[in-house]
C-alpha cells in the first residue's frame, strides 16, 4: 500500500511541482484496482458490514401457464375454475388471483399468477398441479415465481461441463483390514461423539476419533458400516476415511428430522415436517432421496402429513417411519410406500412408478419386503363386518404378479416377520374366539423358496398363551418364541427343517421379554428389559444349554457386533443412574465396563433452557395426538355413522308420534316445554260411601 499523505502534504507537494489544485479534475484521477491509499470510501464501509439479505417476497406466488385463451365473456367462468382447483390446496390471498388480458381484444393471455399465504402452500400447489390436464389441449405448467430468475440465466448456447481430473479417494472400508480383527462403534455422551475400537483382548476401548458437537440430533451408521451420518439443522452429512473421519458429502435439507439409508448404501432418504399456516391444516412433509456419493437429489416428495400417515408407527406428525421401504436386497432396485388403498412401488433407474401406476389393493394396512428378493407381503384386514375375510398376499416385482394368497378369518391383528435370507415368512395372527371376548394367537409359516410356496399353520400347545416376542435365527432355519404370562413366561425353540415345524425345547419360567439372536445364528440372549431390570441369559441353541446368566441393571439397549463375537448392553439417559455400557463375550463373560455421565443425555440441557424447549415439546405433544392408525380412524368413523343413523331413526319415530303427543296435550302442537305454563289444579273426587250401624252399648 502507498504511503498515506495528509491534505496539507498534498498542497505542499503541489506547490513544489507548480500545480494549481483548483483546476484539477478530481473525477479523472485513476486509482489502481484494490488500492485505496488508506482512505476508506463510504461505499466500502457499507460493504464491510454484513450484507443484508432481502427476501424476494415471491416464494408464495406461482405462475400457471398453458391456460385456455378465452374472450372476456368467459373470463369469470375460467377464473372460477382456476380458483376452485387451487383453493383446495391452500388459502389464496384476497385479490391473489390475477389473470392478465390483452388490452385490445380483452382475451386472456394463457397464464395467471396465484398468491398464497405461505411458500409451503405455493410449493404444494406446484407439486400437485404441474402437469395437471384441464383438457386434451391444456396441460398446466406450474412454477414458483422465484424460479423465473433461474430460467432467465440459462445461456443461449450449450457449453460442455468442465471435466475435473480424477483423484482417488480414501478406502472407506479400511477398518476391515484391522490386524486385530476389531470392530468400531460410536457413542454419544453429553456434547461429545466418539468412535472407538472394541479392543476386547485388552479389555478396553481404543479411541479412533472424538469430536464435540459433531451432530445436532443423532448419529447413524450406514447398513454396511461405510459411512457415519450426522444430522444438522441445514441437512445431513456423511463421514468416513482410512485414518480419521472426514466429511465426504453434505445433503442440503433444512430442518431435517430423520434419515434412512438404502440397504446397499446407494441412497439416503431425508425427512422434515413443517408447521401449517393455519391450525386446521396438516403439517407439511418434505422427503428427499439423495444419491449418497454425488449428493444429488434423485427424487423429492412433498405433501401433507395425512398423505404419508399410512402403516407402521414412529416418525413425526403422524407419519410412519420409514416412509419408504427398500426391496430387492442390497442392489437397491426398488422402494415403495403405503398409501390409501394403494402400494406405490418405484424403481431407482428412473425414480418413477413401475408401469407409471400404483398397485391398487382395497383397504391394505401393511406390507413388508423380503430382505433378499423383489417380493413383498401385504396384509388386508377383514371387511364388510367379517363377510370378506382378511388376507396375506405375496407379490413379485416388477411384474406385480400375485404369487400366493392366504385368507384369514376372525382376525384381530396381524404382524409379518421375514427370515434374514428370505427363506421363510412368519405371519403372526391374533384371532377372536367364538365369543369375541378374547383372542388367541397362531402363525402362518410361508416357505418362500419352495415350489408353490407351501404354507403351514402353527399353534402353540396352549394356544391361549400370550405371544410376548418372536424372532427368526439369522441365516438359519430356527425361530424362538416367548409365550405365556409375566413375570415368568416360557421360551420355546422350533425348527423348519424336514418340511414341517418341529419343537426343539421349551425353557420354563424365564425372566425374559426380548430376544436377541447373534448375527451368525446359534447363540441367543434371552433378555429381561424394562420391568425385568436387565436380566440376561446367554443360550446356545445348538447344544440347547445355558452358557451364562448375568444382569445389567436397568439396561435399555442390547446390540451384537457384526461378527457375533461380542455384545454391548447399555443404560442410556432414560435412567438418571448407572449410565454407560458393558461389553460381553458371546458366551456371557463380562469383558469390561465403561461409565458415561449423560449417556445420550439431553434432560439437563432442557432443564436449563425450559422456555427454549417448551415450544418444541408443544409441537411434539401435537404430533403424538396425530398418531392415530387408520384402523382407529375407521372405528371412529363407524361410531359416528352409527350415532347419526340412530339420531335419524329417533327423529323419524318422533315425527310419527307427533299426532299422539298433540292429543295428550289437548291439542297443543308445540313440543317445547318452555312454551307451556304449569298450573296446580286440585281435584276432589268421591271414591266411596259406606254406612256403618253402631250398636248401642
Amino acid at each position: 500500500m502507498a504511503e498515506v499523505m495528509s491534505m496539507e502534504d498534498i498542497r505542499t507537494e503541489a506547490s513544489r511541482l507548480d500545480i494549481d489544485l483548483s483546476v484539477v479534475d478530481w473525477n479523472s484521477v485513476w486509482v489502481p484496482p484494490g488500492e485505496d491509499f488508506g482512505i476508506k470510501s463510504d461505499d466500502e464501509d457499507l460493504h464491510e458490514d454484513n450484507s443484508l439479505e432481502f427476501d424476494a417476497g415471491f416464494g408464495n406466488v406461482i405462475v400457471v401457464d398453458n391456460l385456455p385463451v378465452v374472450p372476456k365473456e368467459k373470463f369469470e367462468k375460467l377464473e372460477g375454475v382456476i380458483r376452485k382447483i387451487y383453493s383446495q390446496i391452500g388459502v389464496i390471498k384476497e385479490n391473489g388471483l390475477w389473470m392478465p388480458v390483452e388490452e385490445d381484444t380483452g382475451k386472456t393471455r394463457g397464464y395467471c399468477f396465484i398468491e398464497y399465504n405461505t411458500p409451503q402452500e405455493a410449493e404444494l400447489a406446484k407439486e400437485k398441479t404441474n402437469g395437471y390436464k384441464l383438457d386434451r389441449a391444456h396441460i398446466f405448467a406450474v412454477n414458483v415465481f422465484d424460479e423465473i430468475e433461474k430460467f432467465m440465466r440459462v445461456p443461449d448456447e450449450w457449453a460442455p461441463p468442465e471435466t475435473k481430473p480424477y483423484t482417488s479417494g480414501e478406502n472407506l472400508q479400511h477398518w476391515l483390514t484391522d490386524e486385530k480383527g476389531r470392530d468400531q462403534f460410536v457413542i454419544r455422551a453429553g456434547s461429545d461423539t466418539e468412535v472407538l475400537w472394541n479392543d476386547a483382548r485388552q479389555v478396553k476401548t481404543d479411541p479412533v476419533y472424538k469430536r464435540p458437537f459433531w451432530t445436532e440430533s443423532f448419529v447413524q451408521w450406514s447398513p454396511l458400516g461405510t459411512y457415519l451420518a450426522t444430522v444438522h439443522r441445514q441437512g445431513a452429512a456423511v463421514w468416513g476415511g482410512a485414518s480419521t473421519f472426514n466429511r465426504l458429502m453434505r445433503y442440503a435439507h433444512p430442518q431435517v428430522k430423520l434419515i434412512d439409508f438404502s440397504p446397499g448404501e446407494k441412497y439416503l432418504v431425508t425427512y422434515s415436517s413443517h408447521e401449517p399456516s393455519t391450525p386446521h391444516d396438516s403439517h407439511r412433509v418434505v422427503l428427499n432421496v439423495f444419491d449418497v456419493r454425488t449428493g444429488k437429489v434423485m427424487r423429492d416428495f412433498k405433501g401433507s402429513a395425512d398423505e404419508f400417515a399410512f402403516g407402521g408407527t414412529g416418525g413425526f406428525t403422524g407419519v410412519s417411519w420409514p416412509v419408504f421401504r427398500w426391496g430387492g436386497g442390497k442392489e437397491d432396485k426398488y422402494f415403495a410406500r403405503l398409501g390409501k388403498n394403494v402400494i406405490s412401488v418405484y424403481e431407482t433407474e428412473t425414480f418413477s412408478l413401475i408401469d407409471k401406476k400404483s398397485i391398487k389393493v382395497e383397504n391394505v394396512m401393511d406390507f413388508s419386503w423380503s430382505p433378499t428378493d423383489p417380493i413383498f407381503a401385504l396384509f388386508v384386514p377383514e371387511q364388510g363386518g367379517g363377510n370378506q375375510p382378511a388376507r396375506v398376499s405375496l407379490f413379485q416385482i416388477p411384474s406385480k404378479e400375485e404369487l400366493r394368497q392366504k385368507n384369514l378369518f376372525s382376525v384381530s391383528d396381524c404382524k409379518m416377520y421375514w427370515q434374514s435370507d428370505g427363506e421363510y415368512l412368519a405371519v403372526k395372527v391374533d384371532r377372536y374366539t367364538k365369543t369375541k371376548k378374547s383372542t388367541y394367537t397362531g402363525f402362518e409359516l410361508f416357505r418362500i423358496k419352495e415350489r408353490d410356496i407351501p404354507i403351514e399353520v402353527f399353534e402353540l400347545e396352549n394356544k391361549n398363551d400370550k405371544i410376548i416376542a418372536f424372532a427368526w435365527e439369522p441365516k438359519g432355519h430356527r425361530f424362538a418364541v416367548i409365550h405365556g404370562d409375566n413375570p415368568k413366561p416360557d421360551v420355546s425353540f422350533y425348527s423348519m427343517k424336514g418340511g414341517k415345524v418341529s419343537k426343539l425345547a421349551t425353557l420354563k419360567q424365564k425372566q425374559a421379554n426380548a430376544l436377541f439372536w447373534s448375527p451368525g445364528g446359534r447363540f441367543i440372549i434371552l433378555a429381561g428389559m424394562k420391568g425385568f431390570n436387565g436380566q440376561l441369559e446367554f443360550y446356545n441353541v445348538d447344544e440347547l444349554e445355558t452358557m451364562a446368566t448375568a444382569e445389567h441393571f436397568m439396561a435399555t439397549d442390547i446390540e451384537w457386533d457384526p461378527t457375533g463375537r461380542y455384545v454391548a448392553t447399555s443404560v442410556t439417559s432414560v435412567h438418571e443412574m448407572e449410565n454407560g455400557f458393558n461389553i460381553w463375550s458371546f458366551n456371557g463373560k463380562l469383558l469390561y465396563r465403561i461409565s458415561k455421565d449423560h449417556f445420550f443425555q439431553k434432560e439437563e440441557e432442557i432443564s436449563k433452557n425450559l422456555k427454549k424447549y417448551s415450544k418444541k415439546y408443544d409441537v411434539q405433544d401435537q404430533d403424538i395426538s396425530l398418531l392415530l392408525s387408520e384402523q382407529d380412524r375407521e372405528k371412529r368413523k363407524q361410531l359416528k355413522e352409527e350415532w347419526e343413523r340412530w339420531v335419524n331413526e329417533w327423529k323419524t319415530h318422533h315425527n310419527q308420534e307427533k299426532t299422539e303427543r298433540q292429543i295428550l296435550r289437548d291439542g297443543e302442537a308445540s313440543d317445547v316445554e318452555e312454551e307451556y305454563e304449569a298450573k296446580e289444579v286440585e281435584v276432589e273426587e268421591l271414591l266411596d260411601v259406606s254406612e256403618v250401624v253402631v250398636p248401642d252399648a
